[in-house]
């Protein structure tokens, strides 16, 4: 048999609300509100124009478990286009859209091939030859046992397997563990390459054969800085090439402000400035300014302003580039001890990125419990608990920082 070519895509989180960005223009609060559509019209528009024998996308398509009318809107026009190309769609659902949930339904069209909640497998018929692709939807959002045992083994020689799975590896403590699973469980299966959904960064297992997270094709904070994207794979029984496919329309960034020598004012505001522009080819950003090398005299100059004070004239030099570039925080790095808690507070912050709705109710549940305080709070919800954990994430900084 010949080669197939595929779209592998995840983590599309089609209406994300980015709670927790505060400050923006109302232009540009709709700029990163439209980010995660725009990153799914670049998958669509790529995948039309590049006619690859199929596109898989492996969990959480939505954001909620409640789909958005406008996201479901959004993505069953980009099937429509697909459709229209001849261009079929593999699809599971994950732990953020699981099948529980409550939505208006929308009719997809009949390139769409969804995987329910038992695993099942789909076969199409490309022009490299017969493939088999196995896979599930969440029917629940907590699937805390390993779902890989009910994928059957592969013994079609003259076949391509795939293997659809929306979860983390066994032992990762960085991120909420869902349907977990070894390298060892993968390859036992015999599968030419598994296609990895969960995890929002990029990274391959495994090469041969290939195990992939493509990441989440748009940021959504710092903790998912970077391009984001899916990958075109072209897989035969011999060989695989992959190819990384940029999706992101906003980037979120760290920029490090080196301050050795710095004694003036006017020099550090022209070092950021010079600093942005050359930080262009990253297009429009959502940036983090982190200030390195700061000496005795560069926090001098530091301590005679405010904070407020300083990122609002910071966020002045942004203005005038030609780009969309939003200074969302100040980072003041200490090197002497910098290396000592860094890899604390980052671990923290890891974790409680990767927490769902349930870990935080687990968590709080004795403060929601209380028969007085708990008629002053808000109802905790996904919106809630991402506010929560932005404002825990600075509490950890700020306190390391002090430490330091």
């Amino acid at each position: 048999m010949g080669h197939i070519r595929f779209i592998h895509a995840a983590d599309l989180h089609l209406g994300s609300p980015f709670i927790g960005m505060k400050g923006l223009q109302k232009e540009h609060w709709q700029a990163l509100k439209d980010s995660t559509f725009v990153a799914f019209d670049r998958l669509i528009e790529y995948t039309v124009n590049e006619r690859p024998d199929f596109l898989l996308i492996v969990g959480d398509i939505y954001d909620g478990e409640n789909r958005s009318l406008r996201a479901q809107h959004r993505f069953q026009l980009g099937m429509q286009r697909l459709h229209e190309q001849g261009i079929p769609v593999i699809i599971s659902y994950g732990n953020h859209d699981h099948l529980s949930g409550k939505w208006t339904r929308f009719e997809l069209p009949d390139n769409v091939f969804a995987f329910d909640a038992a695993v099942g497998q789909i076969r199409l018929d490309t022009a490299g030859g017969p493939v088999s692709i196995t896979g599930f939807s969440y029917g629940e959002r907590h699937i805390k046992e390993s779902v890989v045992n009910r994928y059957p083994q592969a013994e079609e020689r003259d076949v391509l397997h795939i293997g659809m799975l929306h979860g983390s590896m066994e032992g990762d403590t960085n991120h909420a563990v869902y349907a977990p699973f070894t390298k060892e469980q993968l390859l036992s299966r015999n599968y030419d390459y598994w296609a990895l959904g969960h995890i929002h960064k990029r990274q391959v297992l495994h090469q041969d054969p290939p195990i992939v997270y493509p990441g989440n094709l748009q940021g959504r904070h710092r903790n998912e800085a970077g391009a984001k994207g899916f990958y075109d794979v072209t897989l035969s029984k011999q060989q695989v090439n992959q190819h990384f496919v940029e999706a992101s329309a906003i980037q979120f960034v760290t920029i490090p402000i080196n301050c050795s020598g710095i004694a003036h004012m006017n020099e550090l505001l022209e070092l950021c400035a010079e600093t942005l522009e050359t930080w262009g080819d990253q297009g429009p950003m959502i940036a983090d300014l982190r200030f390195t090398s700061i000496d005795e005299e560069t926090a001098g100059l530091f301590d005679a302003v405010t904070e407020t004070e300083l990122m609002e004239t910071v966020r002045e030099t942004a203005e005038v580039l030609d780009r969309f570039v939003w200074i969302d925080q100040l980072v003041f790095e200490s090197p002497q001890l910098d290396s000592e808690t860094s890899p604390l507070s980052e671990n923290l912050i890891d974790v409680l990125t990767g927490w769902e709705l349930n870990d935080w109710k687990e968590v709080l549940k004795e403060l929601y419990r209380h028969p007085k305080g708990s008629r002053y709070l808000e109802t905790l919800n996904d919106s809630a608990t991402q506010e929560i954990g932005r404002l825990a994430v600075e509490k950890i900084r700020h306190d390391m920082q002090l430490k330091e």
